[in-house]
């Protein structure tokens, strides 16, 4: 659900008043800090406008190569490089040799626009227009032309910081304003030369970091550490250099040629380092964005002068305007362009942070810019991220970068009314990353930089790139849609809880203390002790324990029908002996149970939490090797039996385990994970036969296990080995324990086949183990319904070997998609990622019954917890979907958890039992049975879980028949009193 644009405008009313006066961005901070959550942060399936620019860019020195070719004179970058740094540009991309191969890249990308940037020194060897080299012009003209063949529009950078050398040695470069006339000279002579097919000028790439690094620290081509005062020179000069460039082609091409020019301003983003947004913050973060991207905007948008907040801190050391030059600089660009990416950030100074803290947030720069510089109409010409040196071709984070940057352009355009035109992708191919060297990859194109084909293979970014740019962003899904519609009337509604506090005596002080008291009315109104008066102690009853009453009354308040909690084996059994049984602990277990059916709650118990750091096993058991231990398998079934025998006839639905295939993630189990695994299985195994065979006639109950069920995709869907992985990574994470139980007895093949494919490796001294054929037929079908705790959604991607995270799945790497709205603790919240698993069980398994038996996130908001209540309506609605769109036999539905143990986190209460905003929401759900399109009369169906768990109609039957014996009865007795004293009274009269 998305916040439409016109409400966001009535919370935010300055949306409709900006004017794009200096300092209007200030309330930038604010307004993003109050935005509707999680609302807000959800992903948008809209799209671009008609007419959106899509575009791809690259620079000369980074991807031309040819440096001494066909005529090319030197730059300072050819300099730098060769006298400072152990790579260059000499071959790079070797685009000049490439053209073709280029445009090829760019037509399978379908992108409208392709900004690239003229070479001076190819041109003009030394600078000048005396010494024009027709070579190097015959291929820029040859390049916007094959460009206008393929329908493809040029966006032409002038300057991208590779100045002749001969003009450095000549004038010591831009901090000589003579460079401002022979600048203007050449870029006269582009329009004349090019003007008519390019539509789109650059005039300057990134100003900030050219004056900042290239004259000052000295990081940056041509490496001149200059005097404190030298960067804002340079700056004056390319500020200068920029007006005057602009007005000859408004003065003189504009009217002819019909095309637009500004200038490329990188920035970076800011935040109150302490997130508090409190005025003196937000002026040190405006001060630092000003003192970046308002440098040169400021002037060029505004006023023709610098922000204020450099004139106050810099003071001499800041060049002043004259009148005349203010009017002359400012409004002199036709639209916004911006480059926002690694560069704006690696390249950023500290000391312009002002101790704040720099962040990626392309969204909010967007909005920043859009209130103070008059509504701009703004061209992203640059975005990107750095990638890894290694990567070839499968760069899925960049692909995520790219994805998470697009949806803040799209925000940007459709919640804050941000005029964007168009946006480049940053880079059409690998190439020489300044600074960086090669040590990090930009392309959405990979290339073999020692090949000497220099062939052009399309990455992750690129088809994802391209996908986005066919469907004009991203349309909105139909299945994501939400439904309207109710679940059965017998669908279970329930809570999960891990544990419950188990108390060791009632607390209620009639059990406890047989003294009487009474009330000092006359003085401190507290009790009194009577003294040498004794009472007699009753019985203890199960309402005696405070906690047990103080959960129900939370679980009723809920309205929930079913409550499932685990029992502490090592409470019960601390030696794991059967004949040593802590009768207190296991009383308390039997009042909560009696207590949960005396409300109408139908307890779902869970005998052993094996991931679970305080329901570990019982000592002596861990003592003799635990899971490694044959012989636990035994005590296992003989503390089930227990169980069983002490608890069963209250009891209809048991889950013999919860999340078994979990224990590969805890440290202890790692290195035997599938040894543990296999003797798990089969004591789950043993234990559903012991109640099938011994208790399931007498009890009529329902036992199963309830595995953890995360849902997995492919972190690069066009890649066949991150399709193959995330099956494969199912099938270990659920198929695990799900194919034998449910399935063929055995473990999955894919697990087989993925061992013996690599007999020579050992998963972390482990192997995977055989059932007999005994062992099989004792498995397959142990399991009455599937149990499913599900809570989010993880993307896998394939790595090499080498980068490979050592694990059980070999070589798969677990990523974020980070456009996914996420918990606190980082958790993604995918509710489709619930209805993709219920459908792959029921392809797997049948038309098994399944109950989702926990499903919950982390909100670390005390009482208006808004996460969890989109949370819960969201996952439910898919699970809604599964049900009415899919036929999955889904019978029921747990959320998670009932309160918070220690701090604001998963429970629907807190740690003081205060009730949070999702209790209500879910209550409502439960109520009208789930999302009905027009909401009914109260009704309530409390049933016994036995029947639901295989979704039985009867037992709603079953309530009706006893409600109406008993009306029945009433009415007979009634009329029988009736006639009775009726017939009493006309005897007394006669």
């Amino acid at each position: 659900m998305k916040p439409p644009t016109l409400l966001l405008l009535i919370l935010c009313p300055w949306l409709v008043s900006l004017n794009g006066d200096p300092g209007a961005g200030e309330e930038t901070w604010a307004r993003f800090a109050s935005l509707p959550y999680p609302d807000d942060n959800l992903f948008l399936h809209d799209t671009f406008p008609e007419g959106f620019m899509w575009s791809v860019g690259t620079s000369a020195y980074q991807t031309e190569g040819g440096w001494q070719q066909d005529g090319r004179g030197p730059s300072v970058w050819d300099t730098f490089t060769h006298k400072q740094l152990g790579a260059s540009g000499d071959v790079a991309s070797d685009s000049y040799n490439n053209v073709e191969r280029d445009m090829t890249a760019i037509q399978t990308l379908g992108v409208t626009h392709y900004r690239f940037s003229i070479a001076w020194s190819r041109i003009f060897p030394d600078g000048l227009l005396s010494n024009r080299n027709e070579a190097g012009l015959r291929h820029y003209i040859h390049l916007i032309q094959r460009l206008r063949d393929v329908g493809v529009e040029p966006m032409v950078t002038l300057y991208h910081w590779d100045l002749p050398q001969a003009l450095q040695d000549m004038y010591g470069g831009w901090i000589n304003e003579t460079l401002v006339e022979r600048f203007t000279e050449y870029a006269e002579f582009c329009f004349k030369a090019l003007g008519d097919r390019v539509k789109y000028w650059i005039t300057i790439d990134n100003p900030y970091a050219l004056a900042w690094h290239g004259y000052g620290t000295g990081k940056l081509a041509p490496g001149i550490h200059g005097a404190p005062n030298a960067p804002y020179i340079v700056a004056h000069n390319l500020i200068k250099a920029h007006s005057r460039i602009w007005h000859i082609y408004n003065d003189h091409f504009r009217q002819s040629q019909r095309g637009h020019v500004s200038i490329a301003l990188a920035s970076h983003w800011v935040g109150p380092k302490n997130g508090d947004i409190n005025p003196k913050a937000v002026k040190l973060c405006q001060c630092s964005v000003d003192s970046v991207l308002g440098w040169f905007a400021k002037p060029i948008f505004i006023d023709g002068d610098y922000p204020a907040c450099m004139k106050d801190n810099l003071k001499s050391l800041l060049p002043v305007f004259d009148d005349g030059e203010k009017m002359e600089i400012k409004k002199t660009a036709d639209f916004f362009a911006l480059s926002f990416g690694p560069r704006s950030f690696r390249l950023l100074d500290s000391k312009l942070l002002f101790n704040q803290s720099k962040k990626y947030l392309l969204r909010q720069l967007l909005s920043w810019i859009h209130m103070e510089y008059n509504n701009s109409k703004i061209f992203i010409v640059e975005n990107g991220w750095d990638g890894s040196s290694s990567t070839k071709t499968e760069d899925v984070q960049n692909m995520y970068y790219l994805k998470r940057f697009l949806m803040d352009v799209l925000k940007a355009m459709k919640y804050d009314g941000v005029d964007v035109i168009g946006y480049t992708a940053w880079s059409l191919v690998d190439g020489f990353e300044w600074d960086a060297g090669y040590s990090t990859r930009r392309g959405l194109f990979y290339i073999d930089f020692q090949s000497k084909e220099k062939e052009r293979l399309p990455k992750s970014s690129a088809f994802f790139y391209r996908q986005v740019i066919e469907e004009k962003g991203f349309p909105p899904v139909p299945e994501n849609k939400p439904i309207t519609g109710t679940f059965p009337y017998n669908f279970v509604w329930g809570i999960s809880e891990d544990v419950i506090q188990v108390e060791t005596t009632p607390t209620t002080r009639q059990f406890v203390d047989d003294n009487i008291y009474k009330l000092d009315i006359n003085g401190t109104g507290k009790r009194m002790k009577v003294k040498g008066v004794i009472g007699q102690l009753r019985k203890a009853q199960c309402t005696d324990y405070n906690s047990i009453r103080q959960e129900i009354h939370l679980l009723q308040n809920t309205h929930a029908t079913h409550f499932q909690f685990s029992l502490n084996w090592s409470l019960i059994l601390p030696r794991g002996n059967p004949t040593q049984v802590i009768g207190a602990n296991l009383r308390y277990y039997k009042c909560y149970v009696s207590e949960l059916l005396r409300v109408n709650v139908t307890p779902v118990v869970v005998l052993y939490h094996p991931t679970l750091e305080d329901q570990r096993l019982p000592s002596v058991l861990e003592d003799n090797g635990g899971w490694m231990n044959p012989a636990t398998i035994q005590a296992f079934v003989e503390y089930a039996r227990l169980c069983f025998r002490q608890l069963g006839s209250k009891v209809k639905f048991w889950i013999t385990m919860s999340e078994p295939n979990g224990i590969k993630h805890l440290e202890g189990y790692k290195s035997n994970f599938t040894i543990i695994g296999h003797n798990l299985i089969k004591a789950h195994a043993l234990a559903w036969h012991l109640y099938n065979d011994e208790f399931r006639k007498t009890q009529n109950g329902q036992v199963s296990v309830s595995l953890h069920a995360d849902w997995v995709d492919p972190a690069d869907p066009f890649s066949r080995n991150d399709i193959e992985a995330a099956a494969r990574t199912l099938e270990f994470d659920i198929g695990w324990f799900a194919e034998p139980i449910f399935g063929n007895g055995d473990y999955p093949v894919i697990m087989r086949d993925w061992q013996s494919q690599r007999q020579n490796i050992v998963w972390n001294g482990s192997y995977l183990p055989y059932f007999t054929n005994e062992e099989k037929e004792l498995i397959r079908g142990s399991g009455d319904f599937v149990a499913l705790n599900h809570y989010t959604t993880h993307i896998v991607h394939l790595e090499g070997q080498a980068e490979a995270q050592v694990g059980y799945e070999f070589k798969v790497q677990h990523l974020k998609d980070i456009t996914w709205l996420a918990s606190p603790d980082g958790k993604a919240v995918v509710p489709w990622g619930l209805r993709k698993l219920l459908r792959w069980i029921k392809s797997k398994y049948g038309d098994v019954p399944i109950y989702i038996t926990s499903n919950g996130i982390d909100d670390d908001s005390p009482s208006e917890d808004k996460l969890r209540v989109y949370y819960i309506q969201s996952y439910i609605n898919e699970a809604l979907k599964a049900l009415k769109l899919d036929g999955v036999n889904i019978c029921g539905y747990f959320a998670w958890a009932l309160r918070d143990i220690d701090k604001p986190n998963y429970g629907l209460y807190s740690s003081n039992r205060a009730a949070k905003l999702s209790v209500e929401y879910y209550r409502r759900i439960v109520d009208n049975g789930g999302f009905p399109t027009s909401i009914p009369p109260s009704t309530k169906c409390n049933q016994d879980l036995y029947s639901s768990a295989e979704c039985n109609p009867l037992y709603l039957r079953k309530q009706l028949l006893i409600f109406a014996l008993c009306t029945l009865s009433a009415f007979t007795a009634t009329m029988f009193s009736i006639i009775y004293y009726s017939t009493k009274r006309c005897r007394k009269y006669k």
